[in-house]
């Protein structure tokens, strides 16, 4: 190819960019599900982040800074915060409705009575939320000597961040939200290294001792003082069925008080991890295991 030195305003470089955009603009036109430009039906990925961030400060007002609102009265700085989280939520979901079957062809009104309702039914889990928030949280600490404070692992724990978020997301998975759990969770992936999907059931006390790769499953069930170390995956035995497995319990169930330490992959649908078992490191489970096994791979 040869690279001639050409001027920023010459006609020649002027059509060579023009044949370029013309080449691209007219890749536009085959139909294709990546050619679509409706850019104003789709949630905003910004805007859900910055839903993300302020529900994190409602879950734990004392230890994030306002940057935006400024009070004395830390009632009043919160009920702002709550405000424009409801106002903005109520935005996205509306605008997510488009990619809901159960909304299709309804008017903006309808998109907007619904998106409303829904919002005040998601503020209403918000104690819940915080209740089973506070549980991880207690969880952590009990669980790691290396933590001197609650306040050390709000600020600076990756797993706490991870369940925190994968809790709002879950509500809103249940109220049938589309879109937009699963945007809150992947910035949860891309923030801590740790994948839950939102529709995962998680109960009380969690705990996610490091996290950096863990995958846990839309059909996993994980039940309360579970404790999980980095690198486990909690998923499924195969995908090859494709979209004809939507809605199939693909993922392990954990019972309680059941411990996973590094590396383990526990997949299936039927698996069961019975109550009180431990799951040694780099283990490969696709069949259950009764309450209070000790399962370890073999050292040769």
């Amino acid at each position: 190819m040869d690279y001639k030195k050409k001027n920023n305003s010459s006609p020649e470089l002027k059509n060579e960019i023009k044949d370029i955009v013309d080449l691209i603009l007219s890749d536009y036109e085959k139909g294709r599900d990546v050619d679509q430009m409706d850019v104003y039906n789709q949630p905003d990925r910004d805007a859900v982040k910055d839903i993300v961030i302020k529900l994190i400060r409602i879950i734990y007002p004392g230890y994030y800074r306002d940057k935006v609102y400024k009070s004395y009265n830390d009632n009043n700085r919160i009920a702002v915060v709550i405000e424009d989280v409801i106002y903005n939520l109520q935005k996205q979901i509306a605008i997510a409705f488009h990619h809901s079957p159960d909304y299709a062809n309804s008017t903006d009104e309808t998109l907007d009575c619904g998106a409303r309702c829904i919002t005040h039914e998601f503020f209403k889990q918000l104690p819940k939320i915080r209740e089973y928030c506070d549980s991880d949280l207690q969880a952590c600490y009990d669980g790691d000597p290396a933590a001197y404070s609650k306040g050390e692992i709000i600020l600076s724990y990756p797993g706490l961040t991870a369940s925190t978020i994968n809790r709002i997301a879950h509500e809103l998975y249940v109220l049938k939200v589309p879109l937009i759990p699963r945007m809150m969770t992947e910035y949860a992936h891309s923030k801590t290294g740790i994948d839950i999907h939102p529709g995962a059931t998680i109960g009380k006390y969690l705990m996610i001792d490091h996290g950096t790769g863990i995958v846990i499953g839309e059909t996993s069930v994980i039940g309360n003082h579970v404790k999980i170390y980095q690198g486990v995956t909690i998923g499924g035995l195969s995908t090859r069925g494709g979209q004809s497995l939507k809605g199939v319990k693909r993922h392990p169930t954990i019972e309680d008080n059941v411990t996973i330490y590094a590396g383990a992959s526990i997949l299936g649908g039927e698996t069961v991890i019975g109550e009180g078992s431990v799951i040694g490191a780099n283990a490969f489970i696709t069949a259950s295991v009764p309450a209070g096994s000790r399962v370890s791979m073999k050292q040769n």
